[in-house]
């Protein structure tokens, strides 16, 4: 809980969802949705969520398109991401 109440651990994870390693990027989010999901968001992290929701709908919809066709459960969890991060508001 204490990692993902850092702004600074979620500012770190986006710039890993963005490394030219494609192993890197995924396993970055599998970080980056539990910040998304996360209830009790702390207000720092879901002021930079909210600040760059747009970039990051984004950036996700094209991100790891190719593993969508084979892989269920990384585009239900990425859908998910996605609708998430566009419901949110301060």
């Amino acid at each position: 809980i204490r990692y993902i109440s850092s702004s600074s651990n979620l500012v770190t994870i986006m710039c890993l969802l963005r490394d030219p390693s494609s192993h890197i990027t995924l396993e970055a989010f599998q970080v980056f949705k539990i910040f998304v999901a996360n209830p009790r968001k702390e207000p720092e992290v879901k002021k930079i969520l909210v600040d760059n929701r747009v970039k990051l709908v984004r950036y996700l919809e094209g991100f790891h398109a190719e593993r969508e066709g084979v892989d269920e459960q990384f585009r239900e969890e990425k859908g998910l991401v996605i609708a998430t991060l566009e419901g949110l508001v301060m």
